[in-house]
């Protein structure tokens, strides 16, 4: 099998050691690997696979014989994620620095998993709520297109990092023992609290992390037609996403085209079967008139009411 040497920047943090998690899970097949961070978590030591790594900072010089980096997000993305594609370094991002880049495809591998053969070195990971939301939705959307869809996300404060997940846990602690909570992560208290506002407001009244599911989902689904109302609210739990999705669907005007095309089918063969009699019985009525021979016994059986037509 071959190998390729894998750089994981951003390995300190909690994305970072989920990307190490899967890759300790799936066997990753690497023969060299290096931990990145910035300059205040240089030094750390981390072992993986049983072997101790000394995380360094994350540099120009960094990617020099890297074949793939795993970029945790952050600032290093905006930083050092084109640099290192120049260097022929396959860059995946989990930020959201280039996710709407043109040349950089959007991936969520069950949905547009082939769009990721087009890539140009670089390739971005959703917002974690959208690769809910187009993994759910994409079967629908293919059988009927979907116009319209209602998204409500309850993202959990693992979604802020490390920071945030030790907010939750000492406010948590605070409240319980009577202390007034105090916010420096989360705009309110989230203990015991949700929070309707996620990232900074937008131009068009939603928060970033609102519009991250429109932009994101028009993309990898390639189709900017379908209309989205998106809300998305912290809850005070430390890890796993929930999301509430509701599809309108045109019942009626299903049921309309369903009715017509049985309707059709029903014309169809009435006007098959009326047809045939019509011209079985003109063409008997010929040979009686014309040809001046009789019904047979058989023609009598088939015909009854023609018969007694002719014969009266």
């Amino acid at each position: 099998m071959k190998t390729v040497s894998v750089a994981v920047v951003g390995a300190t943090g909690a994305v970072g050691q989920e990307i190490l998690k899967v890759m300790d899970e799936h066997n990753f097949p690497y023969h060299d690997l290096k931990l990145l961070a910035s300059k205040r978590s240089a030094g750390q030591e981390i072992v993986f696979q049983g072997k101790t790594y000394v995380v360094e900072e994350t540099t120009e010089d960094s990617f020099d014989g890297v074949d793939i980096a795993f970029f945790a997000g952050g600032p290093a993305s905006r930083e050092f994620g084109r640099l290192a594609q120049a260097k022929g370094t396959i860059v995946i991002d989990n930020s959201s620095t280039f996710r709407l880049e043109k040349d950089v495809p959007l991936i969520v591998p069950e949905v547009n998993g082939q769009d990721a053969k087009n890539h140009e070195g670089l390739i971005a990971c959703p917002n974690c709520s959208t690769i809910l939301l187009v993994g759910a939705i994409n079967p629908l959307h293919q059988k009927h297109k979907i116009k319209k869809i209602i998204v409500s996300t309850y993202q959990a404060v693992s979604g802020a990092g490390k920071e945030g997940i030790t907010e939750l846990v000492e406010q948590t602690s605070d409240v319980l023992a009577g202390k007034a909570a105090n916010p420096q992560v989360f705009q309110h208290q989230i203990a015991f609290n949700l929070i309707p506002h996620i990232d900074v407001w937008m131009d068009e009244a939603y928060t970033k992390e609102e519009m991250k599911l429109v932009y994101e989902t028009h993309k990898i689904l390639n189709d900017d037609s379908i209309a989205i109302t998106p809300t998305a609210v912290r809850v005070p739990v430390i890890r796993s996403h929930a999301e509430s999705i509701h599809k309108p669907i045109e019942l009626l005007s299903v049921m309309i085209q369903k009715i017509r095309s049985i309707q059709c089918q029903l014309i169809r063969q009435i006007m098959m079967i009326s047809l045939l009699d019509v011209l079985e019985m003109t063409f008997t009525m010929i040979r009686h008139l014309i040809f001046g021979y009789a019904l047979t016994k058989l023609e009598r059986a088939q015909q009854p009411i023609l018969y007694k037509s002719l014969s009266s």
